[in-house]
């Protein structure tokens, strides 16, 4: 049976999880469940329907029908659902959208806790499990109670005595921000890893566990969450997710956010956190094929009014500001949320492994068939110029009028809609297969099961009962499972059945190497890419090495790729050779690149050689400029030394691949803030690459020349510097370069190109340079021109002064006798300067801005008048010419 359970992160229609359920006693038929509502009666675009209008108004594909389980008064504002080990129905009723309550007043939301008592199929008992639980948007099954999402904490509620009704509420975790509804955390799954993985919308939060006090916290901004709570175990997970996540059989993690419907998450965010100078872009992919950003739909009913009202104001104000950008108000993806993977086994096959996402806005449900496409997949649209569910309802999942983030919405029009409106209703229903694959028993009770029948419900084609098995051996460990565990991953036929063994497994710490180098020599392609993430604890364990080694030809592009992640682990020269191999039939992928470069953080100059080595030079230029960041990085002299030696690659023959490599260098010596670095030979070499026809190769010797100390090139960094036959990006560079000379040298240099009044990438360079000297001299020097700078020197030399306290009385004089502009020196500044330790300081700046403020206000005062008049664009052209165009074109 395949019940998704509304998945809610901003209250958003369908947001379903299928749970693949294949026997339950509240349903009479297999069935997917889904959470509708329809705008109230106040609403001028259609009236309130009851449950039984509202189901006739949803058109679904020709294989389903819906049926209605469940409404108000039994529920009220759902926006997830769960079933448990022994088939319990745990609603989540989000009465605190859209707003928190008021200080002091407890929470409105709840958990609450449905059966059938009649055995006919419907819901038709409610008991409230768990009461005052803030914006509570996600519940999951663990350890006979449930983990809960409810800002900003990750809970633990516990029914002991057997009355429905909780008895035991446990802080996990707490940090998340109490942000709008659509940015809260919310969806806990749990992975076949036995991770279990929290959405967070990559908001910021530092979180902490109150048993685990002396844990750091877990910095989750960019990021989702994801936890092991028998392990005491918490990190950032890869995202981030906005409004639902879902896995396939074979754990691959699919994630939503409001535009786009459907991404993968290709990057596991541990890869990334052992190799933090990795430069990676994104660890997620859209993978529609029918449109990337957002995607067309079909729907049935038109917007909303309000929304109507919002897109053409938003229109105006992008045509008034000639943005040359469309505000879409229907047929393309605004609302996607609750990406559920059919992982049941009663729907006719073709659904098997779909992906399901709804949209609140279009008051639909969408539908892909998901394709393996190298490491990623791509998802395929079925339905042409249609969905696979579709109402003229104004349907959602919790029965509100305005589903929406309040600050989404123009004042003018949200001061006329009341949020509040169809709070007092709500629906469930299921969409159920015409003709079902199989009948099932409707109770399973997994929960009363033995050890040795949830060990052989692993073997079920069902998702929803391999995994709430495994769930439960892991919950349990008991160790009478392991041998029999080891049986089903070596002898079983079912391949699913193996990798859910394995897994569960390593959740009793019962994996040992002799089961991880049979697994890497599966005939199954995703046991052996799972094989390679079991094995990366058993490095050093004879023949886990070799075993995995062996699969660098892998045909199956997830296994090599994987292994790609996992050699990183391995502490072996064997891993490194493997790395070279794929380097040479896999870098020209990106997402290989990533993978690759994780597992080179401390031996990315090891590799470079060996690979030389080993492999006539065809390195890919990304991969290499990546690769020569993490040795200059690293700012070993004698990896460095060794690297401006490659012939291979350093020589004119090959200008691309020199530059990408020079300026990987020099960005990594940037990054480790080094400079003076004593390099033998560096500047011979460099001299070298200045003599190179490439202009780019030339630039990006300056770039290294920068952070090294090269006397010697000081005279013909000089010489480029003021020359005006050299490139403007050239010269720029030659004068951050000075930066390796003597400042008696360098500093008349500098102070002839400032005074030149020269093009702002040039002014900016010689501010910088001129600034990172240390010496009495330079702050008089650095003003001496302020008049002539740009905004982004003027922002430099500001943050010159303040970096060095003997610096800041010049500044503050010079903003006294207004030699320098009170507007440059931002807030931020102003703040620090006024509260400065130095108490003669901050009385000074406090002096200094707040008279000075009041003299603006003035300023203002009497400019006011020309808000009255009208503007004369050719004029206006004529004075951003003279005044703004130099830095603002």
């Amino acid at each position: 049976m395949l019940i998704p359970a509304c998945d809610n992160r901003s209250q958003r229609m369908f947001q379903a999880r299928l749970l693949g359920l294949t026997r339950c006693a509240i349903f009479a038929v297999v069935s997917t469940v889904i959470f509708l509502v329809s705008c109230s009666s106040k609403h001028p675009d259609a009236p309130s329907l009851s449950p039984e209008e509202s189901l006739k108004s949803i058109h679904v594909n020709g294989d389903f029908h819906v049926e209605l389980c469940a409404s108000e008064p039994l529920v009220f504002d759902p926006v997830e659902m769960v079933f448990d080990e022994n088939v319990k129905v745990y609603v989540c009723e989000m009465l605190d959208y859209r707003d928190d309550p008021p200080q002091g007043e407890q929470a409105r939301s709840r958990i609450v806790l449905l059966e059938d008592t009649d055995g006919d199929g419907k819901l038709d008992k409610r008991t409230v499990f768990a009461d005052h639980v803030l914006e509570v948007s996600g519940i999951m099954p663990w350890k006979g109670g449930l983990i809960v999402t409810s800002a900003p904490d990750i809970l633990y509620f516990k029914d002991t005595d057997g009355d429905g009704k909780a008895d035991v509420r446990q802080v996990l975790y707490t940090g998340f921000p109490k942000v709008n509804p659509e940015a809260r955390v919310t969806n806990p799954r749990m992975g076949i890893d036995n991770w279990i993985y929290v959405a967070n919308d990559g908001s910021n939060g530092r979180i902490t566990s109150p048993d685990h006090p002396e844990q750091p916290a877990v910095l989750v901004r960019g990021a989702d969450f994801r936890f092991q709570p028998g392990r005491g175990l918490a990190e950032p997970a890869s995202g981030p997710t906005q409004f639902g996540m879902s896995f396939d059989d074979w754990g691959n993690r699919f994630i939503s956010q409001n535009t786009i419907h459907i991404r993968q998450v290709v990057v596991p965010m541990q890869y990334l956190i052992r190799a933090p100078l990795v430069e990676v872009s994104e660890v997620s992919q859209d993978i529609s094929d029918h449109g990337v950003g957002t995607a067309r739909m079909y729907p049935l009913t038109k917007p909303q009014a309000w929304r109507q009202q919002r897109t053409k104001l938003r229109q105006q104000r992008y045509d008034e500001n000639k943005l040359n950008r469309v505000e879409q108000l229907s047929g393309w993806f605004t609302a996607a949320t609750g990406d559920t993977v059919y992982s049941g086994d009663v729907f006719p096959k073709p659904y098997w492994g779909n992906a399901f996402t709804g949209d609140v806005s279009a008051n639909l449900v969408h539908r892909d068939v998901l394709l393996p496409d190298g490491v990623t997949f791509v998802a395929h649209r079925t339905e042409e110029n249609a969905e696979f569910l579709a109402s003229t309802d104004y349907i959602t999942d919790i029965y509100r009028e305005f589903i929406e983030t309040p600050e989404s919405i123009p004042e003018q029009i949200k001061k006329k809609m009341d949020f509040w409106s169809g709070v007092d209703k709500g629906r469930i229903y299921r969409i159920v297969p015409n003709h079902p694959l199989r009948q099932r028993d409707l109770k399973p009770d997994l929960g009363k099961a033995t050890t040795a029948e949830l060990v052989e419900q692993l073997s079920s084609t069902n998702g929803w009962h391999r995994q709430t098995a495994q769930r439960l051996l892991v919950e349990r460990q008991d160790k009478a499972a392991v041998p029999l565990l080891r049986v089903l991953a070596q002898k079983s036929d079912f391949p699913q059945a193996r990798l859910h063994a394995l897994w569960t497994l390593e959740g009793l710490s019962a994996l040992d190497p002799q089961m991880v180098v049979a697994a890497l020599r599966d005939a199954h392609p995703r046991i052996r890419e799972h094989a390679l993430r079991l094995g990366e604890p058993f490095g050093a364990a004879p023949g886990v090495i070799s075993a995995a080694v062996a699969l660098r030809n892998d045909p199956e592009p997830r296994v090599a790729f994987q292994l790609a992640f996992t050699l990183g682990e391995f502490k072996d020269p064997r891993a490194l050779v493997a790395l070279t191999d794929l380097a040479r039939d896999r870098a020209g992928d990106p997402w290989f690149r990533v993978a690759l470069l994780s597992s080179l953080n401390d031996s990315a100059s090891d590799f470079l050689h060996l690979y030389l080595s080993r492999n006539k030079f065809q390195l890919n230029p990304l991969f290499l400029n990546q690769l020569a960041t993490l040795i200059g990085a690293k700012h070993d002299v004698n990896e460095i030394r060794r690297f401006l030696s490659v012939e291979e690659v350093l020589v004119p023959q090959h200008p691309h691949e020199s530059a990408a490599a020079l300026f990987g260098l020099a960005k990594g010596l940037r990054l480790a803030g080094v400079h003076d670095l004593s390099v033998g030979g560096a500047e011979l070499k460099l001299a070298g690459f200045l003599n190179q026809p490439s202009e780019s190769v030339q630039k990006a010797a300056w770039e290294i020349a920068e952070h090294l100390q090269l006397y010697g090139l000081v005279q013909r960094a000089s010489r480029d510097a003021i020359s005006a036959q050299v490139p403007m990006a050239n010269r720029a560079a030659a004068v951050r370069a000075l930066r390796s000379g003597q400042l008696t040298v360098v500093k008349p240099v500098l102070e002839q190109i400032l005074a030149s009044s020269p093009p702002p990438e040039l002014q900016t360079a010689a501010v910088q340079c001129l600034a990172a000297f240390n010496d009495p001299s330079v702050a008089p020097a650095l003003l001496a021109n302020w008049k002539t700078y740009n905004p982004e020197a003027r922002k430099e030399v500001v943050a010159a002064f303040l970096n060095q306290r003997e610096r800041v009385p010049v500044l503050l004089k010079a903003v006294e006798d207004q030699q320098v502009e009170l507007a440059a020196v931002d807030i931020a500044a102003r703040s620090r300067l006024m509260d400065d330790a130095d108490l003669s300081i901050a009385r000074r700046a406090r002096r200094v801005f707040q008279d000075q403020s009041s003299d603006r206000a003035k300023v203002v005062e009497g400019y006011r008048d020309a808000l009255k008049m009208s503007g004369d664009e050719g004029r206006g052209k004529q004075v951003f010419d003279k005044n703004c165009a130099r830095c603002h074109m």
